[in-house]
């Protein structure tokens, strides 16, 4: 099963069809409940603007709301041990610091806050970074009943296969087209920002295309600003991270 669940995880063609298929096979585990992140914004002291950050998650709409939508994950320690880290972590060890009283004020409202949702038993990966400023994490929430030391047991059996799994969502998730809460480019930002790309100027475009350069760099305008950025070359890059320029769209 493994095999043929990774062999489907190749095969995706979308986001959202990896995450469907994804969530239901963790969901066989007895992980019902995931929540996945991904930036490659993060600045030194977070892990950037909101706007900029791909969330993929199953969980009730009014968590994520307050969780995601109100940046509450800010202050979620495993989030934080996230950012520091790479590998596996047993929320287990929120409880052992818990108890040695190293959780800040608004780390425990956090945790309160899940206790309210229903989550209080799981496991956390950090994924190896891809470069500096890229982070990816994935929260695995326990079904409903499950305690922690259920959920260690289950990963003493099977974390091998369930890491691995997970590794190989994330590593798919970087190869697949996916927007952020910004609105998508336009088919015509996209085909101007890829020949700036291979280096063409205004001019040279809008030669290219059979328009004016002002109409080209009314496009490369409205890029910068679906974006977020000041400059053209930065457009560049961020749309390029995203999958949106250089990739093969339906």
């Amino acid at each position: 099963m493994p095999l043929e669940h990774l062999k489907t995880i190749v095969a995706a063609q979308t986001v959202e069809e990896l995450w469907a298929q994804h969530t239901q096979r963790m969901a066989a585990y007895g992980f019902d409940g995931l929540i996945y992140g991904f930036t490659r914004f993060r600045t030194a002291n977070s892990l950037g603007d909101r706007n900029d950050l791909l969330v993929l998650s199953n969980l009730r709409p009014d968590y994520t709301r307050a969780f995601v939508d109100q940046e509450m994950y800010r202050n979620a320690p495993m989030v934080r041990w996230a950012a520091e880290n790479e590998g596996v972590c047993s929320w287990r060890e929120l409880r052992e610091r818990r108890a040695r009283g190293e959780l800040t004020p608004e780390e425990e409202r956090t945790l309160e806050f899940n206790r309210s949702m229903g989550i209080v038993a799981g496991y956390s990966i950090a994924f190896r970074d891809t470069s500096m400023r890229a982070k990816g994490a994935i929260g695995l929430v326990a079904r409903e009943g499950l305690t922690q030391d259920d959920v260690d047991a289950i990963w003493a059996e099977d974390g091998d296969e369930i890491f691995l799994m997970n590794e190989v969502m994330h590593l798919k998730v970087q190869n697949l087209p996916y927007l952020s809460t910004r609105p998508p480019l336009t088919p015509r930002q996209r085909e101007v920002l890829e020949w700036v790309g291979d280096g063409k100027t205004a001019q040279d475009i809008a030669t290219i295309l059979g328009v004016t350069p002002a109409t080209v760099e009314k496009h490369l305008r409205l890029a910068r600003e679906t974006l977020d950025v000041e400059t053209t070359a930065q457009a560049v890059l961020k749309a390029w991270f995203q999958n949106q320029i250089f990739s093969t769209r339906g």
